[in-house]
């Protein structure tokens, strides 16, 4: 029996010590992160191996793995059980005989059938036996064994988590089957937000207006290789007054949405909100990220992270009431919000925790409707099944939040943040409150994030159409 230090210790098998006969065998089970991570790897995107209904009404019925992906489990063998580390591959020879499906375990075993002293090269038996007891792969590998004998820790692999962007596209699909909508597109005066306009032109979301001062978006255009050709411009003095073109043009109703460009958030907000655009509505203006990682079975939304600093009771009920419409616009009937604090208890020290309770009261009550609310709620709680099932929470929320109502702008900024940079996270981002859709990117945001955020602004702008905020 291994002592437990030897557990993660490599050892190879150097020429000497193998005769024939010798055998080394893994076992595989083949999922369809299998299939999708060899996809990636390889580039061999065949439909054969990863979309469903084309594989269904294929011969096989069904997706299936790669043959090469057998063909790597044989190398896996090799290199880390016979002989082991320090093997080089000389020859190959495959047959595949049958195919491989989602879920099919397989034994992979490699056997030596021949040595050659002088040359080092030992040669051995490869197959691959589902767990029917059919051979679905089976050749032969040459191989030099190693001359020096290995021992060492066993390197730790990285975690690989495979995103599909399948929920990003189902958006964009979904907004696009509304029609473009006219976006005025404020001060986009550097080569990431004019680009991001322009690729939300081209993906058919928006027709943009934008509005800037002409001599400086057309050196910006130029020496980005941009074309303006077919853009409708507006043209203003500086960032300030595009501002306030572009409120004015979404309060009389010209715009269905504005688009922050270079300049700063506060600038386009403070336009916004002025009397004399006439974009406010009885609702609190927040903020929402729509997020999609990996790591959760669905899309969410954290909110605010962007808008209200340090938000009242008052404010927070509008912050929720804005993400649950986002919400019922993305297709949820009846999201389920969980309001984070720290702990999951009522503690008086912690104002979040208390107006988490008043908010589920408020709920209760009816001044919040169209989901269902529980708080507080630490972050594991709201999102892991296995957490509360360790704290025995009973919640129809908890474990399956829809939306994270955050304590304060500050928390909400970092968690979208971290999701996005070390979650592997897709995001878009969308204001809601005013009278328009009022799409907010940052010049870190990705062409895709862009892209997203647009599409949400269609979806609300469509709704606003039949029920204007």
């Amino acid at each position: 029996m291994n002592k437990p230090e030897q557990i993660n210790l490599v050892r190879n098998r150097i020429f000497d010590e193998i005769a024939i006969g010798d055998t080394a065998s893994i076992v595989r089970t083949l999922t369809m992160d299998d299939i999708a991570l060899f996809a990636v790897m390889s580039g061999d995107d065949n439909p054969q191996h990863l979309d469903a209904e084309f594989g269904a009404a294929s011969q096989y019925q069904g997706v299936i793995a790669h043959g090469m992906w057998g063909a790597a489990l044989i190398s896996a063998v090799l290199g880390t059980r016979l002989p082991g580390a320090g093997t080089v591959y000389q020859a190959q020879t495959l047959r595949f005989l049958q195919p491989v499906r989602v879920g099919d375990t397989l034994d992979i075993s490699v056997t030596v059938t021949e040595r050659d002293a002088a040359s080092g090269v030992v040669t051995l038996a490869c197959r691959c036996i589902n767990q029917h007891g059919a051979v679905v792969l089976e050749g032969e590998a040459q191989v030099t064994a190693p001359k020096q004998s290995i021992e060492r820790v066993r390197a730790t692999l990285p975690e690989v988590r495979l995103h599909t962007g399948e929920g990003q596209w189902q958006l964009l699909d979904q907004a696009r089957s509304k029609g473009p909508i006219r976006v005025a597109v404020v001060h986009p005066c550097d080569e990431l937000s004019l680009s991001g306009a322009l690729d939300a032109y081209r993906a058919g979301l928006i027709t943009p207006l934008l509005v800037a001062p002409r001599a400086r978006l057309e050196a910006v255009a130029e020496a980005a290789g941009l074309s303006l050709d077919g853009i409708e411009i507006d043209d203003v003095e500086h960032s300030h007054a595009a501002a306030a073109r572009g409120a004015e043009l979404a309060g009389k109703g010209e715009v269905e949405a504005l688009m922050k460009g270079s300049l700063h958030t506060d600038e386009l907000m403070s336009a916004v909100l002025a009397s004399s655009a006439g974009l406010r509505t009885k609702r609190r203006i927040s903020h929402c990220f729509l997020m999609q990682t990996p790591a959760y079975p669905r899309p969410f939304i954290i909110t605010d992270a962007a808008v209200n600093i340090v938000p009242t009771l008052e404010i927070k009920a509008d912050i929720v009431r804005n993400a649950i419409d986002l919400a019922h616009v993305i297709g949820v009937a009846q999201p389920r919000v969980a309001i984070l604090a720290a702990v999951e208890t009522v503690n008086p020290s912690m104002p979040a925790t208390l107006d988490a309770a008043a908010l589920c009261k408020m709920a209760d009550r009816g001044q919040i409707t169209g989901a269902i609310l529980d708080g507080p709620l630490a972050f594991d709680n709201a999102v892991s099944m296995a957490a509360v099932a360790v704290k025995g929470i009973v919640s129809e929320v908890a474990g399956r939040a829809d939306i994270l109502l955050v304590p304060d702008l500050e928390s909400g900024n970092m968690l979208a943040k971290q999701l996005e940079y070390m979650g592997d996270a897709h995001s878009a981002g969308i204001v809601l409150g005013a009278k328009v859709p009022v799409i907010l990117t940052s010049r870190a945001d990705s062409r895709a994030s862009r892209i997203a955020s647009c599409a949400l602004a269609v979806l609300l702008a469509a709704r606003y159409r039949s029920a204007p905020p």
